[in-house]
């Protein structure tokens, strides 16, 4: 009998701050199993980043820190001219702030992924995803980094011994190379529901096809500040749920 298909559903959260808000948290959080909750630099603050971990601790979600570039005003979108070491210390200054949430709330930080163009940049860029996989490893080496699967920033990882997640998005296009297609262009971003559950279908099943060879993913992630994120969450778990593909939190890898 065939193992059933596994994989873990996260989510970016947290990400409102001050008297803005953005997006659906407390019910996005009952579809998931991982949440990234952003760490203050791109978005959040404490008070959101302590309800958002006591949410993660209500619904059994595993919490996971989502670093980003020092950038409120482009959401961490914007490349941010750092050094190699300004960039490790962003990244541990942003990780020990959420574990401290997470230790008062009695959890335990599970996983990293990095935000915006930190992230877009380190599947390519093999010196900053040296330079943040070294720190996270620093900073804790039983975390888990999650990055896009077939990317310099999974590589990174892997050589300095953490563990790894290797992620889809159900919600984006992709280029032939492998990397999301830029959110400029035309067909970037999938807006209905079940193109998306279908999507996430595909990734869980199959993987991610980059040049001719299979990359396996571990996680998928449903963007929880898409207008259309809890109606592109419902249909995924739904889905997922129907197609009895076995839902399961980062931390059980």
């Amino acid at each position: 009998m065939a193992e059933p298909v596994k994989i873990d559903l996260n989510c970016d959260l947290g990400e409102s701050f001050g008297r803005y808000m953005l997006g659906d948290d407390a019910e996005i959080m009952k579809l998931i199993t991982s949440a990234n909750i952003a760490c203050g630099f791109h978005a959040g603050d404490p008070g959101v980043m302590a309800r958002t971990v006591s949410l993660a601790k209500q619904n059994g979600v595993a919490v996971g820190a989502h670093p980003g570039y020092p950038d409120l005003q482009g959401f961490g979108r914007r490349k941010i001219d750092l050094s190699m070491n300004e960039i490790a210390d962003t990244i541990i200054y942003q990780l020990g702030a959420l574990d401290a949430f997470t230790r008062v709330s009695g959890l335990k930080l599970v996983h990293v992924k990095p935000h915006g163009a930190l992230y877009n940049q380190a599947t390519k860029d093999v010196a900053l995803a040296n330079a943040i996989a070294h720190a996270v490893a620093a900073y804790n080496p039983d975390l888990i980094l999650v990055g896009l699967a077939g990317s310099a920033l999974m590589q990174a990882g892997q050589e300095v011994g953490l563990r790894i997640a290797r992620e889809g998005f159900p919600d984006r296009a992709y280029l032939p190379d492998g990397s999301l297609m830029p959110r400029s262009q035309s067909g970037a971003v999938l807006h209905e529901p079940d193109a998306v559950a279908d999507n996430a279908i595909r990734l869980a099943r199959e993987g991610l096809r980059i040049e001719g060879k299979i990359i396996r993913v571990d996680t998928l992630c449903l963007h929880g500040d898409n207008p259309e994120a809890l109606r592109n969450a419902q249909a995924v778990r739904n889905l997922l749920d129907a197609e009895g593909v076995e839902i399961r939190s980062l931390a059980s890898l």
